[in-house]
């Protein structure tokens, strides 16, 4: 609702804040829960509530049930990793056993997960696979059915993943199923794919090219994508989610897929490459009269929030931002020579060079008759200006001596460190502290320890020249604080579990009175004993720990744990 003014204007459009809402759209048409605060909770729980809040989940739970009954075995494609986890969720509710793969995947459990599916008589029903990491290098043959959970943009990287299961080895027909939402952008989207399909088709195999720009989405397109059915949705008064049988919605879905595909079919090549997405045809003049500038006058419909929301006929940031900006220029630069050297404060040249590089520069405006500006936006504008004028009306240029001094000063400094080695050596100092130079010197690229050493040396004892030191020690303060924080908790937890033999069964922990507990005890001893088996310091030993909770026996029914993020 908070975006409607976009619906609604008929002006000036933002092609990121369009391409903003066709996402939530699509989230809107995947599942509610993608949504933060949607689910209902805590405490969180799993069942039917996962298949009733979306429609997809509907249809997909009563296919997956024939397809069970069948003995088929299915790959799920997904745009969105997010929605990967309430497919997990479903299947573990479910009872169906599965893989997953999506781009976080390491590379020894894709190749486990692929083999597990793959091997005779295995007894996983489902693949779950994000369609972009999923796509390529992998043979899913032993599944003979695809299901889309939803479109993506490009029609190759459907088709790529549809080609995961027509494999060398496949002995079964295979069939695809796709998802799309009645009255929905989806319906746009799938539109918009098969028309890019037909032009190469007709195009690129007959040996030329597409022109670029007819695969470009214009801002009025997008628009017109998301103003589809929401006429419809805004006229409904209750949810639209039906009971049918699963044999009337695929036999509905082929319906309209084949009149989609004959009315596509009519359409010549110019035809296809003039198609938007508000008209069903490219043909505008009738018996003599051109009607393309009737229809776009057309195209702009009216879309009313309910009467109880809408407090506001105009967009309240959007005046006050407009009431109150200030329209003052702004204070030109001052002139530098053209040819005078660019240095750096983090390269740390000596403290004279910058002196005789002021003193040029002051000469070069007093040769050029520069005058100096008065600054509104500094203390005293006006006594600044004059001294700084005064400095201009009395420079003097350098002597040959100190233009040799200066040449000399210039190979002084560290000439060849970069603005972007620097951040990396600021970063490196926040991650491992200032005395871990070795590790440090890992994470500047392209600079020896030898290098990065003297370079350190030289910043610790010069660092109160830089411009925004407090700024980057306080970044690295922040950071060797988490470091000592992590040695003083693993020290802390080292002589915990040191305490006793068995730490698994025998650890007690002291609760206050004044909070309510999260998790049992049972639980928490289980945290905190893995935590320090596995390693408190290690990287990514949360993603660890989570995976240990869920393939612990004991947690098998404890779905509240083993919902829980890493974060």
């Amino acid at each position: 609702m908070k975006d409607i003014d976009v619906l609604n204007s008929a002006g000036k459009m933002d092609k990121m804040r369009l391409l903003n809402i066709l996402m939530q759209l699509r989230k809107c048409c995947n599942h509610p829960y993608l949504f933060d605060g949607a689910e209902p909770g805590p405490p969180y729980t799993t069942d039917e509530h996962i298949v009733s809040n979306s429609g997809k989940m509907v249809v997909l739970d009563k296919l997956l049930a024939k397809l069970k009954e069948q003995g088929s075995r299915v790959l799920i494609f997904s745009q969105m990793t997010r929605l990967l986890d309430i497919l997990e969720d479903y299947c573990m509710w479910r009872g169906y056993e599965y893989c997953r793969l999506d781009g976080q995947t390491p590379h020894e459990e894709r190749e486990e997960a692929i083999e597990a599916f793959n091997i005779p008589n295995s007894s996983k029903f489902i693949f779950m696979l994000s369609t972009r990491a999923g796509g390529l290098g992998i043979n899913l043959a032993s599944a003979d059915v695809v299901i889309l959970y939803d479109s993506d943009w490009n029609p190759q990287v459907d088709l790529q993943a549809m080609d995961r299961a027509h494999r060398i080895g496949q002995k079964k027909p295979v069939r695809v199923f796709r998802l799309i939402t009645d009255n929905t952008v989806e319906e746009r989207i799938v539109e918009r794919a098969e028309i890019k399909l037909r032009l190469d088709s007709i195009v690129i195999q007959q040996g030329r090219l597409i022109d670029q720009q007819s695969n470009k989405m214009a801002k009025e397109e997008m628009l017109q994508m998301i103003r589809h059915g929401a006429t419809h949705v805004f006229a409904s008064k209750e949810s639209e989610l039906t009971d049918e049988d699963i044999t009337t919605l695929l036999e509905r879905g082929e319906k309209k897929t084949a009149e989609m595909n004959e009315r596509l079919q009519k359409m010549g090549e110019s035809s296809l490459r003039n198609f938007r997405m508000d008209v069903e045809q490219s043909l505008y003049k009738f018996e003599g009269e051109d009607y393309r500038e009737k229809q776009k006058l057309g195209m702009v419909e009216w879309i009313e929030p309910p009467k109880r929301e809408r407090k506001a006929n105009y967009a309240v940031d959007a005046y006050f931002r407009e009431a109150l900006r200030v329209s003052e220029p702004k204070v030109p630069k001052a002139p530098r020579p053209p040819k005078q050297p660019n240095v750096q404060d983090f390269q740390f040249f000596p403290p004279r060079l910058f002196e005789l590089l002021e003193k040029e520069i002051l000469y070069y405006r007093k040769t050029i008759g520069y005058k100096v500006p008065r600054n509104p936006d500094i203390p005293n504008p006006a006594v600044a200006q004059r001294e700084e004028q005064k400095k201009i009306d009395g420079a003097e240029p350098l002597t040959p001596e100190e233009t040799e001094e200066k040449e000399k000063l210039l190979t002084q400094g560290f000439t060849n460190w970069t603005k972007r080695d620097f951040n990396q050596f600021i970063k490196a100092n926040e991650k491992y502290g200032r005395d871990d130079i070795d590790n440090i010197a890992r994470e500047v690229e392209g600079k020896s320890p030898e290098e990065v050493m003297e370079y350190s040396a030289v910043f610790w004892e010069r660092c109160n020249e830089l411009q925004d030191i407090e700024k980057i020690m306080a970044q690295i303060e922040r950071g060797e604080a988490r470091i000592q924080r992590r040695i003083s908790i693993k020290k802390a937890l080292d002589a915990k579990i040191a305490r006793y033999k068995a730490p698994f069964h025998q650890l007690r922990i002291q609760y206050g009175t004044s909070k309510g507990k999260n998790y049992t005890e049972e639980e928490d001893r289980f945290l905190i004993c893995m935590l320090h088996k596995m390693g408190f310091d290690r990287e990514n030993v949360y993603e660890e720990l989570r995976q240990c909770v869920r393939n612990a026996p004991q947690f098998r029914f404890d779905w509240f744990i083993k919902s829980r993020t890493a974060m």
